[in-house]
């Protein structure tokens, strides 16, 4: 597969790369393979939630903020250290 990249986003990929202490092709890999694996997650979360109403199960407003709130939180901890 080729993905056609302009020469400021190639720019920026380089500097990324280079911070991160790795090949830029490494570091395409490693950036697809995290989405990939956070999409995944995100659909199979989606499909439960789906499933959850379906069987009539839902939960009230404020604790569904919570929640999405604890799991950004989570998120965006578990992003700083990768």
């Amino acid at each position: 597969m080729e993905v056609q990249l302009t020469l400021e986003q190639e720019a920026r990929l380089a500097l990324m790369a280079e911070r991160a202490g790795t090949a830029p092709e490494h570091f395409v890999t490693s950036v697809v393979v995290r989405y990939l694996d956070e999409e995944a997650r995100y659909l199979a979360a989606i499909d439960e939630g789906l499933a959850a109403a379906g069987r009539g199960e839902f939960i009230e407003e404020e604790k569904m903020n919570a929640r999405l709130e604890a799991m950004f939180t989570a998120d965006a901890g578990s992003s700083m250290a990768g």
